[in-house]
């Protein structure tokens, strides 16, 4: 029932919209990782935009041993690109921390999609750009993204679309296959995305999309994830004084 062809057109004119109203002759700055969230959302403001008004982002950590998908899709769409390695960045957090804190495997997994979000921020800045989101609805809506880091951004062209739509915008658009079909991975654990969560995408787009899940288990796996995670897409909680 999903109409690939129709919802890439609409988001391409919602972001047309969205930098006539909130930065007119801005360039979009789009973090690449060579996955198909990044992928897609690039060759989106490519579409919107023009190539001369989208700049990629490559942002490997020391060694990036996929960073030929980061650089075939730059090549693909024809954009200008930059390379930030974040490994200093990184270690310098992690070295300046107290000694007397004992340092989790979770903040060891975090702080590199921070350090990857001020980057971005930092090219932006000095580039006359809004920064792009490039999560998706499948991720946040269990959660899977980093508070302050990959979940953030200026805009968010796919925040309401699942994996699985995703994917047929991928095609739509004409991306290369091994793009749209590269295995995603966080790249923070080696772990496949799939296999940190505990159910397939598969699964998590029939549930979301039709309230449907045929495994009991996967179901209270994922109503799980999704209540703890709400917080991350909701705003700050603020206190509000009776005046």
């Amino acid at each position: 029932m999903f109409d690939a062809k129709k919802v890439k057109e609409e988001c391409v004119n919602w972001i047309r919209e969205f930098f006539e109203a909130n930065g007119k002759g801005c360039n979009a700055v789009v973090g690449i990782s060579g996955g198909k969230d990044s992928s897609v959302v690039a060759a989106l403001c490519v579409e919107a935009l023009g190539k001369d008004r989208v700049i990629g982002v490559l942002m490997p950590q020391g060694v990036q041993h996929d960073i030929d998908m980061a650089e075939l899709l730059v090549n693909h769409l024809g954009i200008k690109h930059f390379v930030v390695n974040v490994k200093d960045a990184v270690d310098g957090v992690l070295n300046s921390l107290p000694k007397d804190i004992e340092i989790t495997p979770q903040t060891i997994q975090n702080i590199p999609p921070r350090v990857r979000m001020t980057t971005l921020y930092a090219v932006s800045q000095s580039c006359n750009g809004r920064v792009a989101n490039t999560c998706n609805l499948s991720e946040d809506w269990v959660g899977y993204s980093t508070r302050y880091g990959d979940s953030v951004g200026d805009f968010s062209p796919m925040s309401n679309l699942t994996v699985t739509e995703v994917k047929q915008i991928g095609y739509e658009l004409g991306l290369p296959k091994e793009l749209v079909d590269k295995t995603p991975i966080d790249g923070l654990c080696g772990k496949t995305d799939e296999e940190n969560l505990g159910f397939t995408y598969a699964q998590l787009d029939k549930y979301i999309r039709t309230g449907v899940c045929d495994d009991p288990d996967t179901k209270e796996l994922i109503d799980r994830k999704h209540k703890a995670n709400l917080f991350k897409l909701q705003l700050m909680p603020c206190f509000k004084p009776e005046i």
